[in-house]
């Protein structure tokens, strides 16, 4: 029987890649053996006994790669456990913990395909200079100058960290 649990994500500017990694070592120093690897370089799902899928939220929705690899890997899914996480910039808005359940909805496609364990829902990291396209940086520029958001590093990892021990827990008793 496997052994390992995969966490697999899929990023913009790497935000959502940091709460991954921050995931497998928790999970790590928790006893786990962990692989963390970004969606499109898995090759199957075989060798682990759970899965973590992470994507960052851009328009309300998971990236499309990161919605691909649950179709394709959909059935496999549906055979062990899987938690998903979202990383997102709303939940760093002035008032926006009541976003909260309007952010959790954007995870409904996923829950039609898969029947997660867990769900996490984490604020991200805005670094306009990291943002690939060009139109995109200008509109954060403008967001950031009428206060909607604040450029920074706005990922909480107590937040994260006591999310991947409840996770520990739930995986364990499963």
């Amino acid at each position: 029987m496997p052994d390992k649990i995969l966490i697999t994500f899929a990023t913009r500017t790497g935000s959502t890649k940091g709460v991954a990694e921050f995931i497998g070592d928790t999970l790590r120093q928790l006893g786990e053996l962990v692989d963390v690897k970004p969606m499109q370089t898995v090759t199957g799902l075989a060798e682990y006994k759970a899965v973590v899928a992470g994507s960052a939220i851009q328009a309300g929705k998971w990236l499309p790669e990161a919605i691909e690899f649950m179709k394709m890997n959909r059935e496999e899914l549906l055979r062990k456990p899987i938690a998903i996480f979202l990383v997102c910039m709303t939940l760093a808005m002035p008032k926006g913990e009541e976003y909260r359940p309007t952010i959790s909805g954007w995870l409904e496609p996923v829950r039609k395909m898969v029947s997660p364990v867990s769900e996490g829902l984490f604020t991200g990291n805005l670094d306009i200079k990291r943002i690939p396209n060009w139109g995109d940086r200008q509109k954060f520029r403008l967001s950031v100058w009428f206060k909607v958001w604040k450029e920074g590093d706005h990922r909480d990892w107590n937040v994260i960290h006591v999310w991947t021990k409840n996770l520990k827990f739930t995986l364990d008793n499963y």
